[in-house]
């Protein structure tokens, strides 16, 4: 297992949509392993592939230090949203644009399948802090960022920020 680089505002492959995985091998289980642990290190509540340079649709989420409730680590593989209902407004981060944190309009209850690290199927409903990151990281995997869905001011006044920034580094 490795921390590999979280790649960042304005890479490309975060506004790529990401490939479907094809082969659970053991290519896939060490990247797997590697997302967790970046995930953790960072630290985040999920990852998807794109964030660490590989456009395949692949996530993990661990919502257990933000929620009451223990949720177990999750791995979803070809994750494809099957239902949203309802709608709420809260504060997001992302890895990807570290530092910003947004408010943001997402279904307030989610229904995904995908299949787990071992290629069976499941199916996963979400809703409160776990809603939010199952639509954040299957945002990532179809080239969508968080910057995406605020609006055109806001998101204006983000990329002069990032620039100005870029110019003092």
């Amino acid at each position: 297992m490795a921390v590999r680089e979280i790649k960042t505002y304005p890479e490309k492959v975060l506004k790529q949509k990401a490939a479907p995985v094809e082969n659970i091998d053991r290519e896939l289980q060490r990247l797997i392993d590697d997302m967790i642990e970046t995930m953790y290190a960072a630290p985040g509540i999920g990852l998807a592939a794109p964030q660490v340079g590989v456009s395949k649709r692949l996530i993990v989420i661990d919502v257990s230090r933000k929620e009451e409730e223990k949720t177990p680590l999750i791995v979803l593989i070809n994750p494809v949203m099957k239902e949203a209902d309802g709608e709420m407004e809260s504060e997001e981060g992302c890895l990807s644009l570290p530092g910003y944190i947004t408010t943001v309009k997402r279904a307030e209850r989610v229904l995904v399948q995908g299949l787990d690290r071992e290629g069976r199927p499941v199916q996963i409903e979400g809703e409160g802090v776990l809603c939010r990151a199952l639509q954040h990281e299957i945002d990532h995997l179809n080239g969508t960022l968080l910057i995406d869905r605020i609006s055109s001011i806001k998101r204006e006044f983000f990329k002069k920020r990032f620039q100005k920034a870029l110019s003092k580094a």
